[in-house]
């Protein structure tokens, strides 16, 4: 009588070729989600530097019109909500020979909102963001007199558009206004005469 015998149980060395295949498919989908993830946080990067600019040059102009407060209206004329201060104006880039303040202020502003407090090697204008422009409006039936200031922009991706009512450089960024930013402030231009 013979008998079966079994062999002993050898240990398992190294690893199948399934088991390799599956473990560089996770991978590779690990890998395509942190290049993902590092694509969108450079676009949230460039958004909150813009936004960040947008915010530096709305409280300059801003300042400016509640620093000439006896002139405060000339500023809606030069930068209203259809001739927008900044990219695509008629703006010279040098404001030396402009002599009145409000004129001077917007030329100096409209250059801000281009970027050229800050210049590439090339000598292109990089300082702010993509298509910055600014508008000016008095609003209606406010006492004391009221200024909005908007500084719009383009953003790299379609977000809900503004507010219907604040129409500064609207349809200017390929016509879709999903792609404008915009940041507004409101001066009050209070009369400092004492009351008699």
């Amino acid at each position: 009588m013979t008998r079966d015998v079994k062999p002993a149980p050898v240990a398992q060395r190294g690893i199948s070729l399934m088991e390799a295949l599956i473990t560089i498919i996770i991978l590779a989908f690990g890998v395509l989600g942190l290049a993902n993830l590092q694509a969108k946080m450079q676009t949230a990067e460039v958004e909150s530097y813009a936004r960040s600019q947008a915010l530096v040059l709305i409280g300059d102009m801003a300042a400016r019109v509640s620093a000439n407060r006896a002139n405060a209206a000339a500023y809606v004329a030069l930068a209203a909500t259809g001739n927008p201060a900044g990219t695509g104006d008629a703006q010279p880039t040098d404001c030396s020979g402009i002599g009145v303040l409000a004129d001077r202020d917007v030329c100096e502003w409209s250059n801000a909102l281009k970027g050229s407090s800050e210049q590439s090697g090339g000598g292109v204008a990089v300082g702010a963001m993509i298509g910055g422009r600014g508008c000016i409006d008095q609003l209606a039936g406010i006492d004391p007199p009221s200024f909005r200031v908007t500084v719009a922009w383009q953003g790299l991706s379609p977000t809900i558009a503004p507010a219907a009512g604040i129409d500064c450089a609207q349809a200017l960024y390929g016509g879709n206004d999903a792609y404008r930013r915009i940041i507004t402030n409101v001066v009050s231009v209070a009369s400092l005469a004492p009351e008699p």
